[in-house]
């Protein structure tokens, strides 16, 4: 899945509903049930000690002390009765309690002390008896026994009777093969119909059937055509089968009808409206089932691993089209006036990738190799979809050629849903997109074209990552996104040169590494268990860093190691679910790495975090050390170590990749000689590896004053690095701000894109921080600061046609700034080139990179705002209208603040997949981040129907609006206000980073704040 990154596009980050997980199941006693209504299968129910029974039921409210049930367990194993815990059972018992004369001990006889004596020897031999016993320990868990009774617990399902599994995973004792699925949506009550047969094959005797099923009545059901009654626990959504014992190897079919409402949300199978051109309000039924929402279209085993193949038909009306993974086979009319369409048996493939849509659409179409590729649009956008075609084409025949297998399926249907949340979606042969993410008009920039190659590039990549080949679940989710995120940027690297989605892949890095570096991150690879765990693993780490280590390990395997391996990996597991250590061992099997792959990089993918290197020259003898790069607002401190490739280059040898040397660092510390009159060294080259280094004093200055000399000394990808990690380094503390400040003096001659924008944006966002304390001295100052150093390139800008995207970005990045800081000859320039659109009915065309400065720049007065309102209603090019939106949200003005807030969440005006885009927005002024924040907190409860909690869009809401808090009191606000959530968010890893984020702003401006007045 793509999903959508509110702040540039949806170059990686993810959705769907999870509140209901949060509760305590209800528990039932079955020690007391005398005659259980089904046999209990001991090797699939959960037992707990009595303690923990009582402990969930929640006796005495309080929780027992451990040490009160060390001591229950000590007293059960020698046989002694544990006292009662209840109040009432304390108090009687002290009105027998023996009263002794008052400071009297009277001396105890001869045989009295032999007997105890005797006693104690007895209760130390069988002590040491019980503790020499297999299996026996002083703990909870006392002595394994082979035939006592255990007391079960296990949930209640909705009749009251025992639900007989206790777990969120599914068991593994019944594996689908195949489903058959109808479907009838009815597109007016917004509601529908099912039917699902399931053929299933037992791995091991049983005598239950449990699977996923969620907000839907089923009305009949029948195992090997008998009809059943089956329970469901809601909570987990999970419903049961129970039936006398079957044998392994043996298979058998359950057949369930049902019905339920259409999603109002954006998971399972939902409605979804847009309006046309005539202003009619138009609907239509699309799926999105990733990560676990496709019990919420049809009963069924709703985990990766249990892939199965798939046939479904669906009923719909004539003025409708319906669409599904496979081509359709036929259409048959049926006496009510339906029509009935059914779909070939699909290729094998877990749930989450099964889709299907209802909907009146257009399509254009081509075969390549073999496969007919289609892009579907609503009638109004038809002419739309041109670029996506050809673009697809040429992906498709790419990846067929490097992967050595053919893409499986006759046809690949490309979807563009008006009202969807994720950037796009991999279903199998039916891939769904946003608009913004799939159309482009006949204006649209080369920028946006790099968005929606970009977002095709991931999503076809998806058909062999993810979709031929899927993680056995969610904890290895990189496997699917991490690599779709890697083969979009090599494969537009070589397809598409104009778009130069270089520059944008190491942005992308750049993200990585700031989200990595907190405390609050995760490794790649990380216990998962919970729904809303599994929604935030659809994160930077995943996506980002996933694709950031796959590039660092291309870089270090032999020419063409990578991508035999790659094959082997794809050929080797296809049709199968894998994991993490799968990939490594197929790399491994072709590489001649002399560590190996899999030692290498297990030590970026089950630790968090990556590694500073410091790197410590005395002549020629360079001591390279690391440590965990962590910007910690706490104590915690990390032992972690890293195989790392180190690169470098130096004075002698620098931009060409034949210039790269390359030292594996695997311990704490190591020594490398270089030659005596080699003059700088230069780290990890072109950013290639995910680590960050600091040269000391001596060698910044050496770097620094290279730089000044000639700028083009190292490659424009190498110094765009050195100023990301003199930032990042400056808010560890292992720099002073003076020394950023340093470096930047060399800026006065750089020209090229990356190295200003990262420059820029790192200085913005303290700017920004400094506006939301109201320090307007030392905003003014370090305006005065950016203007000073970069009002050369700002002035220089022409507001005409630029094919170039680094160009186009660079100018955006410049221009923006410029009319923020109110400087006329930018704002007088963007207001005539908006006042010519306006008095030409929109057909005078803006350079695509400038319209959101334009549109930003109107939105600042009350017709230039209303006049975009109304254009915003009746554009038709989604590209376009998004950057109108931004504009509107841009506004200083409160009341028109609120509004948009409400508007946004409403989706009357402004859909309700665009109020992640509209807070994130909002919250960059200082007008309205304190707004956005309250409007957040009022409308929680809202917010968190339309968006499952841990979703991509929740994170974005969460960090948008906190990110640039750096005091004490915001950070207490924050801190409040999500503990009183309780399962309703507080425990989302989200929260736990915004807080680490405001801690760290904290800090860093206690410690430079003074640095600033002094030297801006």
């Amino acid at each position: 899945m793509e999903s959508f990154d509110e702040e540039r596009a949806p170059l990686p980050r993810n959705m769907i509903e999870n509140s209901m997980f949060e509760e305590e199941p209800d528990v039932v006693d079955l020690a007391k049930e005398t005659t259980p209504s089904y046999p209990l299968d001991p090797d699939d129910v959960v037992y707990e000690p009595r303690t923990s029974r009582l402990l969930v039921r929640g006796l005495a409210e309080n929780d027992a002390d451990e040490d009160e049930e060390d001591y229950e367990s000590s007293a059960r194993l020698l046989g002694m009765s544990f006292m009662n815990r209840s109040s009432n059972q304390r108090t009687s018992a002290s009105a027998f309690i023996r009263q002794e004369p008052s400071s009297f001990c009277s001396m105890p006889s001869t045989k009295t002390l032999v007997a105890g004596v005797f006693i104690l020897v007895l209760v130390a031999s069988m002590v040491m008896v019980i503790y020499f016993l297999p299996g026996c320990t002083f703990t909870k868990d006392g002595c394994k026994k082979t035939n006592a009774s255990q007391e079960v617990v296990f949930p209640i399902s909705e009749s009251g009777e025992p639900f007989p599994w206790a777990d969120l995973r599914l068991p593994g004792a019944v594996v689908p093969v195949h489903y058959n699925i109808l479907l009838h949506p009815n597109l007016t009550t917004m509601t529908f119909k099912g039917t699902v047969s399931i053929t299933m094959t037992l791995q091991q005797d049983t005598d239950k059937l449990i699977l996923h099923s969620s907000n839907m009545k089923i009305s009949r059901a029948t195992f090997e055509g008998k009809e059943v009654k089956p329970l469901e626990y809601k909570l987990w959504q999970q419903i049961a089968i129970t039936f006398p014992e079957l044998k392994k190897g043996q298979q058998c079919t359950l057949k369930l009808e049902y019905s339920a409402n259409l999603s109002n949300s954006y998971d399972g199978f939902y409605n979804s409206s847009y309006l046309d051109t005539t202003g009619t309000r138009r609907v239509l039924a699309a799926t999105q089932f990733e990560p676990l929402a496709a019990r919420k279209a049809f009963p069924c085993f709703d985990e990766p691993a249990f892939k199965a193949t798939f046939s479904v038909k669906i009923k719909r009306e004539s003025r409708y089209i319906s669409l599904s993974n496979m081509p359709k086979t036929s259409t048959t009319p049926l006496p009510d006036g339906l029509l009935l369409d059914e779909f070939e048996k699909s290729v094998t493939m877990s749930t989450y990738l099964v889709a299907f849509i209802v909907a009146n659409m257009s399509s254009v179409s081509r075969n390549v190799s073999g496969t007919q590729v289609s892009v579907y649009a609503v009638p109004d956008k038809k002419d739309q979809v041109h670029y996506a075609l050809d673009s697809a084409a040429k992906l498709l025949e790419f990846y067929n050629e490097f992967f050595d297998i053919n893409y499986p399926l006759s046809k690949l249907d490309m979807v563009a849903i008006p009202d969807f949340l994720a950037g796009a979606m991999e279903n199998w042969g039916l891939i769904t997109f946003r608009e913004t993410t799939l159309l482009v008009g006949n204006h649209s920039s080369p920028l946006d074209k790099q968005l929606v190659t970009s977002v095709i590039a991931h999503e076809l990549a998806h058909q062999w990552f993810g979709n031929l080949v899927t993680m056995m679940w969610w904890n290895d989710l990189w496997l699917n996104e991490g690599f779709a995120s890697y083969m979009q940027y090599m494969s537009i690297e070589k397809l598409f040169p104009e778009l130069d989605i270089d520059n944008e892949f190491l942005n992308v890095r750049f993200r990585a590494l700031a989200k990595d570096s907190l405390n609050s991150s995760h490794p790649i690879s990380s216990v998962v268990k919970t729904p809303e765990q599994v929604e935030e693993m659809f994160d930077s780490v995943s996506y980002e860093k996933g694709a950031s280590i796959l590039l660092m390990v291309n870089s270090t395997l032999n020419d063409g190691e990578f991508r035999k391996g790659v094959i082997e990996y794809l050929k080797k597991f296809k049709n199968r679910n894998t994991v993490n250590e799968d990939l490594w061992n197929s790399l491994s099997s072709v590489s001649k790495l002399p560590s190996g792959v899999a030692e290498m990089m297990n030590t970026w993918t089950l630790q968090k975090g990556f590694p500073l290197v410091t790197v410590d020259r005395t002549g020629s003898k360079v001591k390279l050390s690391q440590e965990h790069f962590l910007l910690d607002a706490g104590n915690f401190t990390s032992k972690n170590l890293w195989h790392i490739p180190l690169t470098y280059v130096n004075d002698s040898c620098s931009i060409a990749s034949d210039c790269k040397q390359v030292f594996l660092l695997k311990e704490k510390s190591a020594n490398l000689d270089i030659p005596a009159g080699v003059k700088w060294l230069k780290f990890n080259y072109k950013n290639e590896g995910f680590y960050i280094v600091d040269y000391g004093v001596e060698g910044w200055k050496a770097l620094i004053d290279a730089l000044q000399q000639d700028v083009n000394v190292l490659s424009h990808d190498d110094r765009a690095a050195l100023v990301n990690n003199m930032f990042m380094l400056s808010r560890l503390g292992k720099v002073s701000f003076r020394q950023v400040l340093n470096l930047l003096d060399y800026m006065s001659n750089e020209t090229e894109t990356t190295p200003l924008t990262e420059a820029l944006g790192q200085l913005m966002h303290m700017l920004r921080m400094l506006e939301k304390r109201q320090d307007l001295n030392l905003v003014g100052r370090m305006q005065a600061y950016i203007i000073g150093h970069f009002q050369a390139l700002m002035d220089s800008q022409l507001w005409e046609e630029e094919s170039s995207v680094a160009k186009q970005t660079l100018r955006f990045t410049l221009l923006e700034i410029s009319c923020s800081f109110n400087r006329g000859n930018c704002t007088d320039k963007a207001m005539a080139v908006f006042n010519n659109w306006v008095a030409s009915n929109g057909t005078d065309h803006i350079p695509g990179d400038l319209m959101r400065v334009v549109f930003t720049q109107a939105a600042k007065t009350e017709d230039g705002w209303n006049t975009l309102l109304q254009a915003y209603r009746h554009s038709i090019y989604d590209l376009e209208k998004r950057k109108m939106l931004e504009a509107l949200a841009s506004t200083q003005n409160v009341s028109k603040i609120v509004w948009i807030l409400k508007a946004g969440l409403s989706g009357s005006v402004i859909q309700n997949q665009e109020l992640p885009l509209v807070i994130s927005t909002v919250c960059k002024s200082f007008a309205g981040y304190l707004y956005a924040w309250n409007f957040v907190k009022e409308n929680w409860e809202k917010i968190t129907q339309r968006f499952p909690i841990g979703s991509f869009a929740i994170q974005n809401i969460i960090v948008s609006t906190t990110s640039q808090f750096s005091t004490k009191l915001q950070l207490q606000e924050l801190q409040n206000f999500f503990s009183s959530l309780k399962d309703k968010g507080s425990q989302m890893r989200s929260v736990e980073e915004a807080a680490e984020t405001i801690k760290l702003n904290i800090q860093w401006m206690d410690k430079n704040l003074d640095t600033l007045r002094n030297w801006l």
